[in-house]
């Protein structure tokens, strides 16, 4: 095609020892700081790389040390609160000498292939965001290369998980509306997502303990904005009979804000929402959203830290680390109306 060029190549070693006039093992020895090159040749040759724009190959050399130092990284691609560990991740690993590569999961893609796409990739070790992947298949994929699941509890001796105390998030949501004066509170569950029965049972444990009236009420919900309007719609009759709501995450509870704000439902005069993450959705300002806020950047780090520890140091046995969660209270949760 007219016009048409062929995209810059990159400049190999054999570039570089050409510019310099030198060979290409002295080129070698002084890219690797090896001894065997004067101080004036290194400061020559690697001027000259500077100006060719040389950079030596780390994934081959890694590759040669039959290492790839690389970590992967499942996530659900719609999932706020996914993109907030991928960036805690990032700032954990790049900083330890470990390189991230990330895999998405979508309805086009599923997550068997996000993870095969990893292991193709030659990650040395998967951390796995709210998996729903099968326990058994986790445990087989952890004979192969180290596992963390985030955010999901896993009950196998091969798989580490790194997770919110679920028990201690519900209570601090429950005893935020309770000591606002609401006794007739919802929950609005999380359906098949991974983590749901945990954070269900932690809300039936935190609204006994709080001794809402029934235990709470229990109605469908889900993982996304699509299932927090759908909430809205039974909630709506209810209005009178309940007065505030704590959602599965806060997707859901977006969901649930934005269609009662399009129905005149004003959020908190006439009914309380409260999400659970802390995601950036949360945050935007015109939601502003009260929330269980998980602590992604600590979730990540632990994660990070526990493939650190299987892959340089060889530790064994299998973790299971709970995170603190904190209450973030903003401006959707007030007292109920008379």
């Amino acid at each position: 095609m007219a016009g048409s060029a062929d995209p810059p190549r990159r400049p190999t070693l054999t570039d570089l020892a050409a510019a310099a006039g030198i060979s290409v093992a002295l080129a070698s020895i002084v890219m690797r700081e090896a001894p065997g090159a004067s101080q004036a040749t290194r400061s020559r040759v690697k001027a000259i790389a500077d100006d060719l724009g040389y950079r030596p190959d780390q994934r081959a050399k890694l590759l040669r040390q039959n290492r790839s130092r690389l970590i992967g990284v499942s996530f659900e691609v719609p999932q706020a609160f996914h993109g907030d560990l991928v960036e805690g991740i990032y700032a954990a690993a790049e900083p330890a000498g470990y390189a991230v590569t990330l895999s998405g999961i979508s309805p086009g893609r599923p997550e068997a292939r996000a993870i095969a796409a990893l292991q193709d990739d030659r990650c040395e070790a998967l951390i796995l965001l709210g998996p729903r992947t099968p326990t058994a298949r986790l445990t087989e994929l952890a004979r192969r290369q180290p596992i963390v699941v985030l955010a999901r509890a896993v009950r196998s001796p091969a798989v580490d998980c790194v997770r919110v105390d679920d028990g201690i998030g519900m209570d601090l949501a429950v005893a935020h509306l309770a000591g606002l004066g609401h006794r007739r509170v919802a929950y609005l569950d999380g359906g098949t997502t991974p983590g749901a029965r945990e954070r269900l049972r932690a809300f039936r444990a935190a609204a006994a303990r709080h001794a809402l009236p029934g235990g709470g009420m229990v109605l469908p919900g889900g993982p996304t904005e699509e299932d927090g309007a759908a909430a809205a719609e039974l909630l709506r009759p209810r209005l009178g009979e309940l007065t505030a709501a704590i959602a599965f995450n806060d997707r859901c509870a977006t969901g649930l804000l934005d269609t009662f704000q399009k129905a005149g439902v004003f959020v908190p005069q006439d009914f309380s929402i409260v999400g659970y993450d802390d995601s950036r959705l949360s945050r935007i300002s015109y939601r502003n959203l009260t929330t269980v806020g998980q602590n992604p950047a600590q979730l990540a780090r632990l994660a990070v830290d526990r493939v650190i520890d299987r892959l340089d140091h060889g530790a064994g046995g299998r973790l299971d680390q709970l995170v603190r969660p904190t209450l973030q209270v903003r401006g959707t949760t007030g007292p109920p109306r008379d």
